[in-house]
């Protein structure tokens, strides 16, 4: 049995995992995500790779192709940034051994053209409800491995298409005051209390949660790896 690594503090993509009987341990990395995002576009710099995506029609548009570049540039540095703890030694695990694989995940919902990331407070949360309402945006996730025993690489981004049913004020202040949108991409969760607003999607579901499951299998593959590898020695 191996070990997953996931370098992110989300509750969900670890809950999803370990639906999924993946024997996962979680580190967070203390990466600057605004830094990062800044100086991803800077005309100082050249312009990043378009990277693989799997899934959505709307992918091709230019601000779903930049909501892509992000969502991948920032699961990269993560992973990237506790690799770099791990080889350091500056991580342990005690007693579950060394991990074999690092996953870093990161997640951004476009919408008219307009890309959303966690709104932080109550208002914008409030806003972007309002304007979600009876429409639908395309969410974004970021995949990134890397092989511990090599440091080798694998990355793609998923991405699903999300239809909102029509809300009420009543419904979004209720929301809102639930807490739950502030911390999320795009301000809306399907695995909580946003389940219920969720008309229908377009692609997997998991990856709107955070993590494409069947996007992960493919991408431990590529490094040589089966995802059965990493499934719990209890797993039916």
């Amino acid at each position: 049995m191996y070990t997953l690594l996931l370098a992110s503090a989300s509750p969900a993509r670890r809950q999803t995992l370990q639906a999924a009987g993946i024997n996962t341990q979680v580190a967070v990395s203390a990466v600057d995500e605004e830094e990062i995002r800044r100086k991803l576009f800077a005309t100082s710099t050249p312009p990043p790779a378009r990277p693989r995506i799997v899934g959505c029609t709307g992918s091709e548009s230019a601000t779903g192709i930049r909501a892509s570049q992000e969502v991948q540039a920032l699961a990269a540095a993560k992973a990237t940034a506790i690799w770099q703890e791990l080889q350091a030694g500056k991580l342990s695990f005690p007693p579950t051994p060394r991990p074999e694989v690092i996953l870093g995940c990161d997640s951004m919902l476009e919408m008219g053209g307009e890309i959303l990331g966690k709104p932080h407070n109550p208002q914008l949360a409030h806003a972007r409800l309002q304007a979600m309402s009876g429409n639908y945006g395309d969410l974004y996730t970021g995949h990134f491995l890397i092989d511990t025993a090599t440091g080798k690489s694998a990355a793609a981004v998923s991405c699903a298409r999300v239809y909102i049913c029509e809300l009420s004020e009543a419904e979004i202040s209720a929301y809102v005051q639930t807490g739950e949108p502030l911390e999320v991409a795009g301000s809306f969760t399907i695995d909580g209390y946003g389940g219920a607003f969720v008309e229908r999607i377009s692609g997997d579901p998991h990856g709107v949660v955070g993590v494409s499951l069947p996007l992960l299998r493919q991408l431990l593959a590529q490094l040589g790896y089966q995802i059965a590898d990493f499934w719990k020695s209890n797993t039916y």
